[in-house]
């Protein structure tokens, strides 16, 4: 992804989410998509829709030791 893409994807999602912590970051040796942290934190990976190049996907896994602090049952 460009400098500009990341920059445009950064601020519609600090935007969305109301949360300027939100960082949108190139990833080291891939082009094609960019990492998302919130702070440090690690959050997702954001990639260029193959089919159509103006849609991007945010990719974000939830761990279950992830979940364990937050209590309930699912």
């Amino acid at each position: 992804m460009s400098p500009t893409d990341i920059a445009r994807l950064q601020r519609y999602l600090q935007g969305l989410f109301a949360n300027p912590s939100i960082d949108v970051r190139a990833r080291p040796n891939k082009a094609d998509s960019a990492e998302v942290f919130i702070g440090d934190e690690f959050i997702g990976v954001l990639f260029r829709d193959e089919d159509d190049p103006e849609d991007y996907h945010l990719n974000m896994s939830i761990l279950g030791v992830d979940l364990e602090d937050v209590g309930g049952t699912a």
